[in-house]
């Protein structure tokens, strides 16, 4: 860490603002290297030093180099978090829970569902069109969601109830990924979206991680 905090590489997509969301909501100062993925930017021999997968988002903190929005979350709030900002829960248990939210979402929302309709739809000049392969993975985020709508059909604010967590983060990106390639979300999911999106590090969160020149 510099003495303007760490450093966050990556702008633009639904995975670099999750540990910009992180940053913020934490009230940590930190520096950001605007690169984009697929734009050659990632396979620099110096980015590549840091990161040999040549991914975004990537914190460099205190001689860390660390990759995987996720983890970089996690980490943050190990790190940084108080008792009154910490994104993971201090109990065990609660802990637990909050960590396998962050793991089902990660797992199957974001890689099993949301990345394969982004491979076969924004990515299709790389990897082909494959409509089936898209209505088979907007139907299994359709399925998998009806565990969040549980979750959230008692009065919880939250996933975790009433307190914002890591959870959160990684599920509200995945929510609003969703209806941006028109997947349909309850209105329970909707609404809880409108409440995590209406924080305010999560608005400061949106103009760190625009690209430069589209804020």
């Amino acid at each position: 860490m510099t003495a303007d905090g760490p450093i966050l590489w990556g702008v633009g997509t639904s995975r670099t603002i999750r540990p910009h969301w992180a940053l913020h909501e934490l009230g940590l100062s930190f520096q950001v290297r605007p690169i984009q993925a697929r734009t050659g930017e990632t396979h620099t021999a110096a980015f590549t030093a840091l990161n040999a997968r040549q991914k975004i988002p990537l914190l460099q903190d205190h001689g860390l180099a660390l990759t995987e929005s996720a983890a970089i979350v996690a980490y943050l709030s190990d790190t940084y978090g108080t008792p009154e900002t910490a994104l993971l829960p201090a109990d065990v248990r609660d802990r637990a829970r909050c960590l396998e939210w962050c793991f089902f979402t990660i797992s199957e929302l974001d890689a099993t569902s949301l990345y394969v309709m982004r491979r076969h739809g924004d990515l299709r000049h790389i990897y082909g069109e494959a409509p089936a392969a898209n209505e088979a993975a907007a139907t299994y985020f359709q399925k998998q969601m009806r565990t969040v709508e549980r979750a959230l059909s008692d009065t919880s604010h939250y996933i975790m109830g009433q307190r914002f967590t890591a959870a959160d983060i990684l599920l509200s990106t995945c929510i609003t990924w969703a209806v941006r390639y028109g997947v349909p979300v309850a209105d329970t999911v909707l609404a809880y979206n409108k409440r995590a999106t209406q924080r305010p590090a999560y608005a400061r969160a949106m103009k760190t991680n625009a690209v430069p020149g589209q804020e």
